[in-house]
């Protein structure tokens, strides 16, 4: 058999990966087309595990025997299309790292609120006094942790892209959260691909597992019409609360679940707003499958402290509040935080489009937003879209110019709101960088 195996990308889940391929004996090399940061490189030096970096070099990829790809390579990526050629398989970390846990997963996808829900079950699991491990798109790479940490449960956030490369792994708790168009560039401008992408969560799983499912999500209810699922589905919505789901009646979110009845006000909630009380049902019900108290559970659901760049009230200067959405980096995220702000909104947005169609932003931006300030290489689509809807369109090309622009534009009273509705790779490193260079420049002005 041969023992090699390549890594693509040597970001946290590339090395992570790489460490838990050298401590299970498989001879190990690394290949990322970018620079790997200088803290990688010194942990794939001490763990004397070879590497490249600003290439892949074919002579040591094409002769592994398995080669696991950094969720962030499409398909389409000339190293990767090679690999299809000769048959090689190509798996995500979370797939690699599967096959060597042995506690129980919690996974959570969703083209929306998946980060929120993802700490909030952790939040709610850790509080409760479980051994719980962070991993997917949040926390430490899951492949490091089985390698070096002993957990009991993880609670694992998923993207398409992650899923995309898992073929045998099983999650004991599935969570969908909704799907709507996302990543659409990346499946062919093809909404079903994408569906498909993301129902992967529910492969491999058993009668003994769960589903838990958006029952106010209309694609996800169409696909659960048309599928066999077989693991015991856990719905959750803003209707009625059903035997078994959750539900709100009265201001009160209710989840019934194995003889158990959970309630609390919504008002309560650390989390305000109805996309985010979809979020605590999910974490809610998957907290409540792993038996955490009621008082436990609503403790932990209303002093919860949120997520950096997802909706983050960062700072009022001269009575102008700035919000850094900066994760906001599609269509819909980038419509809930327009729906949930009440002054008038000075917006921040563009980057990478990914397919965007932005009318199911106009009716929003006509009645909230005095003014667009567009942020990114290529603008002429945001331009195209507003134009007639919102009075003030302005060009940024950095997030010093795109700050002290909606300053200048906003008054007291008013809202700047960085919420991208794009990806960020044209003028950053990725969304984290875009919303630290955005709370920056506030501090300054």
């Amino acid at each position: 058999m041969n023992n090699r195996i390549a890594i693509l990308g040597g970001g946290e889940s590339g090395v992570g990966a790489a460490i838990l391929a050298q401590q299970k004996g498989f001879s190990v090399f690394l290949s990322d087309l970018g620079k790997i940061k200088e803290k990688y490189k010194g942990i794939l030096s001490n763990y004397k595990i070879g590497f490249e970096e600003e290439k892949h070099s074919a002579e040591n990829i094409l002769n592994a025997g398995l080669v696991i790809k950094s969720p962030g390579i499409p398909d389409k990526a000339p190293i990767i299309k090679q690999l299809k050629e000769i048959g090689m398989p190509v798996i995500s970390e979370i797939e690699f790292a599967g096959r060597y846990n042995t506690a129980k997963t919690i996974c959570i996808t969703g083209s929306n609120g998946k980060t929120t829900t993802t700490l909030l079950t952790y939040h709610i699991l850790k509080n409760a006094g479980l051994n719980v491990g962070l991993a997917g798109n949040v926390g430490k790479s899951f492949a490091w942790q089985v390698a070096g940490e002993k957990h009991d449960v993880y609670v694992i956030e998923l993207s398409s892209f992650q899923l995309d490369g898992m073929y045998d792994f099983r999650a004991d708790v599935a969570v969908l959260l909704n799907i709507t168009p996302d990543h659409l560039d990346r499946y062919n401008y093809n909404m079903q691909n994408y569906v498909d992408a993301k129902f992967r969560i529910v492969q491999n799983q058993t009668q003994n597992d769960w589903f838990i499912a958006c029952a106010d999500d209309e694609v996800t209810r169409n696909e659960l019409q048309k599928r066999n699922i077989i693991p015991a589905v856990i719905q959750f919505g803003l209707g009625n609360p059903p035997v078994t789901g959750a539900g709100v009646k009265d201001n009160q979110l209710i989840i019934n679940l194995n003889q158990n009845q959970f309630n609390m006000s919504i008002l309560d909630l650390a989390l305000q707003g109805k996309h985010n009380t979809y979020n605590s049902m999910a974490a809610g019900i998957a907290s409540m499958i792993f038996e955490i108290r009621n008082e436990q559970l609503r403790e932990s659901l209303s002093n919860f402290t949120g997520v950096e760049h997802r909706l983050e009230h960062f700072l009022k200067v001269h009575g102008i509040e700035f919000v850094n959405d900066s994760k906001a980096t599609n269509i819909n995220s980038t419509w809930y935080a327009l729906e949930s702000i009440r002054k008038p909104i000075v917006w921040i947005a563009g980057g990478v489009d990914k397919g965007n169609d932005y009318s199911m932003l106009k009716a929003l931006a006509k009645e909230k937003v005095k003014a667009l300030v567009c942020l990114g290489k290529d603008n002429n689509k945001l331009h195209e879209a507003f134009k007639g809807v919102v009075k003030n369109i302005v060009d940024a090309s950095s997030m010093d110019e795109a700050v002290k622009t909606a300053y200048y534009l906003a008054r007291n009273g008013d809202t700047v709101l960085l919420s991208p509705a794009c990806a960020s790779f044209d003028l950053f490193d990725n969304y984290e960088d875009r919303g630290n260079q955005f709370k920056q420049w506030v501090r300054k002005l």
